[in-house]
């Protein structure tokens, strides 16, 4: 067999390292009472050392259990759209190698029982899933040993019939509740393109894809088959084969992700599925099949170019007040949109689902909208999407003389003889229906428009189609 448990990344044990676990209970209840950097950080530290210490599986297993209550208090403190801190990634992480060193232990027993295997794997694999879904929030790429013990993981529960065994396990967001929905349910997140979702719906997809995830199927490969599904290859540290990847590893090696019934399943009624998971569900489904995101291709350059950030920014910059701009480097361009490199510091500022407006040295500004961002060691990678059209300032009044709101409209020409026009306003500040002046920028007059719905939103902008006269 080329697939080994023994591959599995674990540290090595320190044997003079022995963590006293007679007052672990009451370090942990400590800890918990200091500022929550400074918990984690003690937290991390005792199970850092708990994981190169020697001890008996009972011991091990009794501890784990311990900081798995831990990790459920930290977790709950990371829920909803707040971004998790690096020492929370690493608490997941840790936990993940403490599991998959108890499997360890547990296969080199005589005689595992199938239940306690199960739960053991299922445990490691819900750790490694939580700390490729943390990597992915951040929009960063996740180390590829996580990719690589996951399709471990999945194999030895295949091998040893552990696959469809029942786990209990109140973790929040809700993880699939067997081996195979949980290592599939990573598998569709990861296949989702995360880096394109906006902030805070990591979680809630991996949520949403809980009761579905299980319905996928993994089946092995056949030199014959003509299927266009997914090819998972449980020897590689990555999801699955991009489209254009050769199959060259061992057949042994290959599964093949049919999704026909999950797909089905999507268009079903689902009455415990928010608004929310629905339209990202159907949003991401496109990428499960194998559609790729960019519909233009691109041309490779180098060139330098800022970012005039937000719309309260952009409103500035077009009436020459000079904001600040961030600098940033073109690295490719298409009809469509660009992909650019800048500063990591800068990820605060530029979420997905910004609006932009950018800056060549030659050439009129461009207005932009983050469609992706990807953070590595390089730097920060942003995909934009160019939003066609003249963008200009505008302000905006419920009344003729009440206060002023900054928008930018947009305007293109339409076939024969007018404009289309777009108006981008912050996110949540007027509702459709609501009657607005608006002003131009060196015009004295007032339009009365009313607003209708919206064609284009982000949580960080709206856009509203206009009819102008």
């Amino acid at each position: 067999m080329t697939l080994d448990a023994l591959r599995l990344e674990v540290p090595d044990i320190r044997e003079e390292d022995v963590l006293p676990l007679a007052d672990l209970g009451e370090q942990l209840a400590a800890a918990r009472q200091q500022s929550t950097e400074n918990a984690l950080q003690q937290a991390l530290t005792l199970l850092f050392q708990l994981n190169r210490s020697a001890m008996t599986l009972l011991e091990r297993q009794r501890a784990l259990q311990s900081f798995s209550e831990e990790y459920r208090h930290y977790a709950a403190l990371f829920a909803g759209s707040t971004a998790p801190s690096a020492l929370f990634v690493r608490l997941c992480s840790e936990l993940a190698i403490g599991f998959k060193r108890l499997l360890l232990q547990i296969l080199q027993g005589r005689h595992p029982s199938r239940p306690h295997l199960a739960w053991c794997l299922y445990m490691a694999e819900h750790f490694i899933a939580q700390t490729l879904m943390r990597h992915y929030q951040l929009y960063q790429e996740p180390p590829e040993g996580l990719w690589r013990d996951s399709h471990l993981l999945y194999w030895i529960g295949e091998h040893q019939n552990c696959l469809d065994e029942h786990v209990a396990a109140a973790f929040q967001p809700t993880p699939a509740a067997t081996l195979r929905g949980l290592y599939q349910q990573t598998l569709l997140l990861a296949m989702s393109n995360p880096f394109h979702l906006a902030e805070g719906e990591c979680p809630i997809l991996f949520g949403a894809l809980t009761p579905l995830a299980g319905l996928a199927s993994l089946q092995p490969w056949e030199d014959d088959e003509d299927s266009e599904a997914t090819i998972v290859d449980l020897s590689l540290a990555q999801p699955c084969l991009a489209l254009e990847q050769p199959q060259d590893s061992d057949p042994r090696n290959l599964r093949r992700l049919e999704l026909g019934a999950l797909l089905v399943a999507l268009h079903e009624p689902a009455p415990l599925q928010t608004t929310a998971e629905r339209e990202l569900l159907e949003r991401v489904q496109q990428h499960w099949l194998g559609r790729q995101q960019r519909r233009h291709p691109r041309a490779d350059f180098s060139a330098d170019c800022s970012l005039v950030i937000g719309l309260l920014n952009i409103h500035a910059q077009l009436l020459e007040k000079r904001p600040q701009a961030c600098p940033a480097q073109m690295l490719d361009a298409s009809p469509g949109g660009a992909r650019l490199h800048c500063n990591a510091d800068q990820g605060g500022q530029l979420p997905v689902g910004q609006l932009v407006l950018v800056l060549a040295s030659k050439g009129t500004p461009s207005l932009a909208v983050v469609r992706w961002r990807h953070l590595n060691s390089e730097g920060l990678h942003l995909g934009l999407r160019y939003l066609k059209g003249l963008p200009r300032p505008v302000w905006l009044r419920r009344t003729p003389s009440a206060q002023t709101h900054p928008g930018v409209l947009q305007s293109t020409p339409a076939p024969g003889n007018g404009w289309h026009h777009g108006l981008w306003l912050p996110g949540g500040q007027f509702v459709e229906g609501e009657n607005l002046w608006l002003q131009l920028a060196n015009v004295n007059n007032q339009a009365v428009v009313q607003l209708p719905a919206a064609n284009l939103t982000t949580p960080s902008v709206v856009r509203h189609p206009l009819r102008l006269a």
